[in-house]
C-alpha cells in the first residue's frame, strides 16, 4: 500500500499518512482506544497547551499551564510522560527544562499543601530486541491503519528502524499515558511548531483511529488558539478540516 504525504522526519518527528482515496481500516480496540466522545474532558483540555509550550520552549506560560493540568486531574506520572514524549518532535532540550519546570512546580505545589496525584507506572516494561520491533510496528500499523512503507523510509531505512523500535515500541508500549492522550498531545505539538503541517495532517489522523472525534479535534483546535497562539490554533483546525473532508 502506497503511503503519501510523507516529509522529512526531523529527528524522530513521525510523518504517518495513508494513500488518498483508501479507506484506512479502523484499529483494533485497546484499554488505550476508547469509544467516541463528544467533548474533550477539563483533563485532556488541560494537556493541549502543556504539550505545546513544552514543544515551543515557553516554559514563562508552561509553569502556570502545568498548574491547570494538576489542577485538572493530570497525574505526576502522565504530566512526567507528556513532556518526555515531547523529545521526539522538538528535541531533547525542551524535553529536559519541560521536566525541570514540571519538578519546580510539582515542589512548590507540595510546598503549599497541594497532594497531587502521584499516577501509576507502565504496567509492563518494554520489551527488548526483536521482540521490541515487532511490537513497535504493530502498534504503528495499528494507529495509522496499514503498514506504513515509503521511498523515504528505504531512502533511510535508520529512520524507520528507530520509529518503530523506539517511538513506537519504547515509548507507545508505556501505558500509563493512553493513546488518546498521547495522540493529542502531539497534535498539539506539531500545531505549535512551524513548518512540519505534513506531520500535523498524519497525526490527525491518527488521532481520529485512537477514537478522537472530529469534534474533539475541533475543541482541541480552539484550546490552542485560546491558550497557545492563534498560528497554533489555525494550523490545527485546517488540519482537522483536511483529514475529516469538512468544509
Amino acid at each position: 500500500m502506497r503511503v503519501a504525504g510523507l516529509a522529512t522526519a526531523l529527528g524522530l518527528a513521525c510523518a504517518l499518512a495513508c494513500a488518498p482515496g483508501q479507506a484506512q481500516t479502523p484499529p483494533k480496540k485497546t484499554a488505550s482506544m476508547n469509544q467516541q466522545q463528544s467533548t474533550l474532558s477539563a483533563r485532556q483540555q488541560a494537556m493541549a497547551p502543556i504539550a505545546a509550550l513544552a514543544a515551543t520552549g515557553d516554559i514563562k506560560r508552561l509553569g502556570p499551564a502545568l498548574e491547570q493540568g494538576l489542577d485538572a486531574g493530570l497525574t505526576i506520572s502522565e504530566a512526567k510522560e507528556l513532556l518526555v514524549q515531547v523529545y521526539a518532535y522538538a528535541g531533547f532540550p525542551r524535553s529536559l527544562n519541560a521536566l525541570g519546570e514540571l519538578m519546580k512546580v510539582v515542589e512548590a505545589r507540595r510546598a503549599r499543601g497541594v497532594a497531587d496525584q502521584e499516577g501509576r507506572a507502565p504496567s509492563h516494561p518494554a520489551p527488548q530486541g526483536d521482540a521490541l520491533l515487532a511490537a513497535g510496528t504493530a502498534n504503528q500499523t495499528r494507529l495509522s491503519g496499514a503498514p506504513v512503507k515509503g521511498a523515504l523510509f528505504e531512502f533511510a531505512p535508520s529512520i524507520d528502524a528507530y520509529l518503530k523500535t523506539h517511538l513506537f515500541g519504547d515509548i507507545f508500549e508505556r501505558d500509563n499515558l493512553d493513546w488518546q492522550s498521547r495522540e493529542s498531545a502531539t497534535v498539539s505539538m506539531l500545531a505549535a511548531l512551524e513548518g512540519v503541517e505534513s506531520q500535523l495532517k498524519s497525526h490527525v489522523r491518527i488521532a481520529l483511529n485512537t477514537g478522537l472525534s472530529r469534534g474533539q479535534l475541533e475543541q482541541l483546535a480552539g484550546a490552542l488558539a485560546q491558550r497557545v497562539g492563534a498560528d497554533a490554533g489555525r494550523r490545527a483546525q485546517a488540519a482537522v478540516a483536511e483529514g475529516t473532508g469538512a468544509k
